[in-house]
């Protein structure tokens, strides 16, 4: 039995017998194809460009996990500060929310990643190479000649290239330009991890462009199954106008509506689907269809928009509410979560200091004198050196002393110090386990930041005695 379009019982991309079919798109213009490429084109440049946008001495978007500096947007933030980043995943999250429940799936069609290269590179080398629709399945037919073999190696050549470039710009994400640069004049061998990731990345986005295509958005894409669970009646979709367009018929039919059945809808299709089946899980709202229609609705005479971006209330004659339940949940969860994100992001201070109390026992005594052992770690943010002085705050008895928070510590742009602290008090001055804290001041802004307050820790006076010992008294009677 011949594919059928117009059947959902199965995907427009598997062939009858289960394996894969290859779609070839028919290309389409139009006012949302227009759109839709400007938007993909200013992403990728934002993409190729934020590596190359310093700011504060780095680049806009750094993430440089070897020396574990995480710089976004002239914000940065140590290894103890990515909890501030679940604030802003959790905002973002609630924001995809918040645009699927008011557009549905949008975000796929137009700002995805995966979308982006794959319609606006990939998709754009093969039409030049091997031509339009039609020109490409007869490509596909055709026995393997010099010419066909020479334009495949010569697609598929710019296939790699392009992943190339692509796993490079990330990975400059994370070593850096200047890094990056440095590393390819060199043998793989001396970088072999960073080889190997944009080895990796390569291989997969060259298979995942090049033959996979459509099938991460139909079948690893979690998106479009968490579709059905975020979209009501009143989400505005890419949709066709039933009571306009049924029932179908050619041009001059009596009775008919506007739809003709050309099929040109399915033709330009990405994932291979009829819209006019509804709305459908492979669906990604990239609104090819509704520019293939009015195309044709113009050249017909007709009014555009028999399939359009709209709600299915407004496809069956309600008005569209924009505002309603989910929308306000949605929006206030956004907030939330952008707004904590913005509030923990402002505490953040360009230096850290922590207190750990050395490994082994709590306390030494020795010769009269409790002495306690600690490990103070610096972390200076900033994009310059900066000088510290070190002082104990709190509850400090008289004859404590501090080896280790007596001399300033100097510590270089974005980069950390180890200083041990030895604090000793002599033992007939300790009454009890106290606390106190380790106030560190920049002696350039005289600014001033304190760790947690950490214990001094000793041995309980309550149980030195000089008395007899009678064993009698802890015998059970």
């Amino acid at each position: 039995m011949p594919f059928n379009p117009l059947n959902l019982v199965s995907l427009g991309s598997i062939n009858d017998d289960g394996s894969k079919k290859t779609l070839h798109p028919a290309d389409v213009a139009g006012k949302y194809t227009r759109s839709r490429r400007i938007v993909a084109l200013v992403l990728i440049i934002v993409y190729v460009a934020l590596p190359w946008i310093p700011v504060n001495g780095f680049p806009a978007v750094f993430l440089d996990v070897l020396n574990r500096r995480f710089h976004f947007m002239g914000l940065t933030l140590a290894v103890q500060d990515l909890w501030v980043g679940f604030f802003l995943v959790t905002g973002l999250g609630f924001g995809l929310f918040y645009v699927t429940a008011l557009f549905g799936r949008v975000w796929c069609g137009w700002t995805c990643p995966y979308t982006v290269f794959l319609e606006h590179v990939y998709r754009r080398i093969e039409r030049l190479i091997d031509g339009d629709a039609t020109a490409r399945r007869k490509l596909d037919a055709a026995p393997w000649t010099p010419h066909k073999i020479a334009k495949r190696v010569f697609k598929h050549s710019l296939y790699i290239l392009s992943s190339l470039i692509i796993a490079h710009v990330f990975l400059s994400y994370f070593v850096s330009l200047e890094q990056l640069y440095a590393m390819m004049h060199e043998s793989p061998q001396a970088h072999a991890v960073a080889f190997g990731v944009m080895a990796f990345l390569t291989v997969g986005l060259y298979g995942a462009f090049s033959w996979f295509r459509e099938q991460f958005c139909v079948i690893m894409c979690p998106y479009g199954r968490m579709q059905s669970a975020l979209v009501d009646d009143h989400t505005i979709n890419i949709g066709y106008d039933k009571k306009r367009g049924e029932p179908r018929g050619k041009t001059g039919t009596t009775g008919a509506g506007d739809c003709v059945n050309c099929l040109r809808c399915v033709q330009v299709c990405p994932t291979g689907i009829d819209i006019r089946n509804g709305l459908q899980l492979e669906c990604i709202g990239c609104a090819a269809c509704a520019d293939a229609c009015d195309t044709i609705m113009t050249k017909l005479g007709r009014k555009t928009g028999l399939v359009r971006y709209d709600s299915l209330t407004a496809f069956e004659g309600g008005k569209t509410r924009l505002i309603r339940p989910r929308i306000i949940l949605y929006t206030g969860l956004l907030l939330l979560g952008l707004g904590v994100f913005g509030f923990s992001a402002s505490r953040i201070e360009p230096m850290r200091a922590n207190v750990l109390r050395m490994q082994g026992s709590p306390y030494y005594v020795s010769n009269g004198i409790v002495r306690n052992q600690f490990l103070v770690r610096l972390i200076n943010k900033r994009n310059e050196p900066r000088t510290f002085s070190l002082a104990l705050e709190g509850e400090v008895p008289a004859g404590l002393t501090a080896a280790g928070a007596d001399a300033p510590v100097t510590i270089a742009a974005q980069d950390e110090e180890l200083k041990p602290l030895m604090i000793t008090l002599p033992e007939s001055a300790f009454k009890a386990p106290f606390k106190f804290s380790l106030s560190i001041t920049d002696t350039k802004d005289g600014k001033t930041y304190r760790t947690k307050p950490f214990e001094f820790a000793g041995p309980d006076p309550t149980l030195k005695s000089n008395d007899y010992l009678d064993a009698k008294q802890y015998l059970q009677k």
